[in-house]
């Protein structure tokens, strides 16, 4: 092994890299982006402000109840309201002018063991899991301090979703939204390179062909890789087959059989809109790359931030007030969004929220074949 070869050959590798900004911003400036990003979600995120409505069927000790649950969810900017029965609870959940309800048993005060139970939408697990702990907190201090007696049980249940004790399927539509979206994007960044960079895209250019003509080809061809893409993983993680056993094998099912209240082709619709808007957005920007690493590099900056502030790993309500805005101009805000509509509660195309979500979605796969259509060049990489 020769010392002075190894030298040569690093000494080679470092120069490509230093004359490479693009990949010497990947080493050193967006790591500390994107850790920065995560600390400061973390640590200035707002506490859940909840405002939570309260069927009391306990009486005097309910009301003492609500007064003194009222004052502790004040101190996090919530509030604790008495409605007339159940039914009014959960039209309010549904509509969202209430964020949690709280329903107060009969012998609630009397020394009997009870139930108290919470009720939340179901749509978004991060955030009423925390809005839920908040509640529980505030429940202690207002039982004790109201009647002098110990927390009863606390039940969490939910508006939408179906019965099932899979724990994946809250996290499905965010899991199922992401992985469609970020797979694609890939799927179609390098693929397009690939033919820019293999004189394909040139010799297209000399002839007749528009730009637009062009960007609309390869969005379809690449589309329909998508959709099939996107078809095997709902498949796979909505659907299940029971094996039988076979000799000495023991029976098992092959796909996730993740349950789901609403239909599976309108779930499809909306990962195959957001497949559309991965595969737009691909061609844009491997318009400004020369090799597939420089596709790759492009994922801190348009995938990432999405994978941060959309729900799939933080609640959107629990995001500091300063990037709000940010999560509603973020398509996967709206594929997660659709996907819980669909998947959790049962939402089809009468509902204005799936209506907003495919109309953006459409739109974010508009926008981005426009704009790469006119930053298409003629030129071999």
């Amino acid at each position: 092994m020769s010392g002075r070869r190894l030298l040569a050959f690093f000494r080679r590798v470092t120069q490509e890299i230093r004359r490479d900004h693009r990949s010497v911003a990947l080493l050193l400036v967006v790591p500390i982006v994107m850790t920065g990003l995560i600390a400061f979600i973390v640590r200035e995120g707002d506490s859940p402000a909840v405002d939570a409505l309260i069927v009391n069927d306990a009486g005097v000790p309910g009301v003492a109840v609500a007064g003194a649950l009222d004052q502790e969810l004040a101190e996090s900017g919530g509030s604790a309201t008495i409605v007339a029965d159940e039914a009014a609870a959960r039209t309010a959940i549904e509509d969202g002018s209430a964020t949690i309800a709280i329903f107060l048993p009969a012998g609630l005060g009397t020394g009997q063991q009870v139930t108290v139970t919470v009720l939340t939408n179901g749509l978004d697990p991060f955030a009423e899991a925390s809005q839920a702990a908040a509640v529980q907190r505030a429940m202690i201090s207002a039982v004790e301090g109201a009647l002098g007696i110990s927390l009863p049980t606390v039940e969490h249940t939910t508006l939408y979703g179906v019965p099932s004790d899979d724990p994946l399927a809250p996290f499905a539509p965010a899991a199922l939204a992401f992985l469609a979206y970020f797979f694609v994007y890939i799927l179609t960044g390098i693929s397009f390179l690939r033919e820019r960079t293999g004189g394909t895209l040139e010799r297209l250019m000399a002839t007749p062909i528009t730009r637009g003509e062009v960007v609309l080809g390869y969005t379809l061809g690449f589309g329909f890789f998508a959709t099939i893409q996107v078809g095997l993983l709902l498949l796979w993680s909505l659907g299940s087959v029971e094996v039988p056993a076979l000799g000495p094998l023991p029976s098992f099912s092959v796909g996730l059989g993740i349950p789901i209240a609403g239909n599976a082709l309108l779930a499809y619709l909306v990962v195959v809109l957001a497949a559309l808007g991965a595969v737009s957005l691909g061609i844009f920007l491997s318009t400004f790359a020369r090799t597939e690493l420089q596709v790759i590099q492009f994922i801190p900056i348009v995938i990432v931030p999405q994978f941060l502030l959309c729900g799939v790993l933080f609640p959107v309500s629990s995001l500091p007030e300063i990037l709000q805005p940010f999560v509603w101009i973020m398509p996967l805000t709206y594929a997660v969004d659709g996907l819980r509509q669909v998947l959790v509660a049962g939402a089809d195309l009468a509902t204005w929220a799936i209506q907003r979500d495919l109309l953006v979605l459409t739109g974010v796969a508009l926008f981005f074949a426009l704009i790469a259509a006119t930053t298409i060049r003629r030129e071999v990489v």
